[in-house]
């Protein structure tokens, strides 16, 4: 009797495996798309170095697909912002407010750039919101 329970249980478990679809457990549903979406914090430095930059800023949270990405355009001359560095957010649609931290790397010491800062969905299509170019120095 004993072997006859294991061999059901064995079995229920290996059928459920089976047909569970774990794939769909890990996915986030879209949330409404936000109005309109406006920077409520920021952009501020939150880290400089001589060879690296931290910005951060606050959203609303855009809503929509919840892959996000921060994206920072930046250069040395604030009409010219060729560069630019995203980082990935996965938003947590239950929260209002969104917040975006990116990380500049092999930037050149004791040099002053300029930056704008923007926020898109992981389709590229951008959220509507653009900070005005603001500046900061590496030591």
């Amino acid at each position: 009797m004993t072997t006859l329970l294991q061999a059901l249980a064995i079995g229920v478990l290996t059928g459920g495996l089976l047909l569970s679809n774990p794939t769909s457990a890990q996915l986030t549903p879209s949330a409404k798309k936000a109005a309109r979406v406006r920077i409520t914090q920021g952009p501020e430095i939150e880290l400089a170095k001589d060879r690296l930059t931290i910005i951060r800023w606050t959203t609303n949270n855009p809503g929509g697909s919840p892959e996000h990405y921060g994206v920072v355009h930046y250069g040395e001359d604030p009409k010219n912002l060729t560069q630019m560095v995203k980082s990935h957010i996965r938003l947590n649609q239950g929260h209002r407010y969104t917040i975006f931290r990116v990380r500049l790397d092999d930037l050149k010491p004791r040099t002053t750039y300029y930056y704008s800062v923007d926020s898109m969905d992981a389709r590229g299509t951008t959220d509507g919101v653009s900070s005005p170019v603001k500046t900061f120095r590496t030591q």
